[in-house]
């Protein structure tokens, strides 16, 4: 669901990236309110965790497109709405930087949309409201597929309003939508048994890494904090180095509904902000489309899965560290470690 720039106007823009600026500051100061520097290193590694899961394309069947993970519920699920937040933040300034993954421009909304919903509506309402009087592996399922589902709806709506408000009259308000809200329906479905399946992993070799559970009803650890970071930094290179390979080559779900609507995945931009925006990501993508540039080669694929959620991880830790994340004593005293 990454947006390019030309879905937008720059007004749109800026109000998008006010938006976002607003709850990453919000976010970084709970963030900054918590005692728990175990987290940091859970922030780096689900940050490639995410990144690398979100190279595999999954295809719909019978629709002619694909869809990949977001990401958001999965993040604060286990980090907490606020850390989920600023986490994957990390991960799509990544993708826009340095695999020009999603518009420079359009950041604002793009975090917005994938990020705010699974994090602040997906943790706060849905997650926690279904955990707090216990988690199972069943309660941990619905919470997963409710979340997935009604948040990526959430973010398919933003992503019609967004170019409504900027005027884009190829993309007709109803029939955008009806394109959108179906097709990411059945996104939401996939990405919601994959978030389960992940988090239950967790919820049975290390349950305290979950945020929200009842600490009663959690199972005894299997494994140490720090196999099940390695085991998910595995997967998170296994994912991204090689079963990106065999990701699907279909339009993912924003793409199919423009070709649907517009005709085409690509519309034309032209003006300074675009042409601004444009110029910086052409000079700090070094391997745009997630590929060696001026090459077709497989192995760009490779070397953009194992690079990119090398960087994720390095740009989460380094925030976390820079801006002193889950450094406050005074809020550590009557806290349950989970190291």
């Amino acid at each position: 669901m990454h947006m390019a720039d030309a879905l937008i106007i720059p007004a749109t823009a800026g109000v998008m990236y006010a938006a976002s600026g607003a709850a990453a500051a919000y976010s970084i100061h709970k963030v900054r309110q918590e005692h728990a520097p175990e987290k940091i290193p859970v922030m780096g590694v689900m940050g490639a965790f995410v990144f690398a899961t979100q190279m595999i394309n999954f295809t719909i069947p019978g629709t002619g497109s694909s869809g990949h993970l977001c990401g958001g519920l999965l993040l604060s699920a286990i980090l907490g709405p606020y850390a989920g937040f600023l986490t994957m933040i990390g991960v799509l300034l990544v993708q826009c930087l340095f695999f020009a993954d999603g518009g420079l421009l359009a950041l604002g909304c793009n975090i917005w949309n994938m990020a705010f919903y699974g994090c602040f509506v997906g943790a706060l309402l849905i997650w926690k409201n279904i955990m707090q009087n216990g988690a199972s592996k069943k309660k941990i399922t619905i919470a997963s597929i409710l979340g997935c589902v009604i948040t990526l709806q959430m973010g398919a709506f933003s992503v019609c309003m967004e170019t409504y408000l900027s005027g884009v009259s190829s993309l007709p308000f109803g029939a955008f939508l009806a394109a959108m809200l179906p097709i990411h329906l059945a996104i939401g479905l996939v990405e919601g048994l994959i978030t389960a399946a992940v988090l239950c992993f967790i919820y049975e070799s290390r349950p305290e890494l979950l945020w929200g559970i009842g600490w009663n009803s959690a199972p005894k650890a299997r494994f140490s904090l720090g196999k099940t970071l390695g085991i998910l930094a595995a997967a998170a290179a296994a994912i991204g180095g090689i079963l990106s390979l065999f990701a699907s080559a279909l339009p993912d779900g924003l793409e199919w509904a423009l070709e649907r609507v517009a005709g085409t995945a690509e519309l034309p931009a032209a003006g300074a902000a675009f042409d601004a925006a444009q110029s910086i990501q052409n000079k700090t993508s070094f391997l745009p489309d997630y590929a060696l540039p001026g090459s077709e080669s497989a192995a760009g694929t490779t070397v953009s899965g194992l690079v990119g959620a090398l960087i994720t991880a390095a740009v989460c830790v380094a925030v976390a560290l820079a801006f002193h994340f889950f450094r406050n004593k005074k809020a550590g005293s009557g806290r349950k470690a989970i190291g």
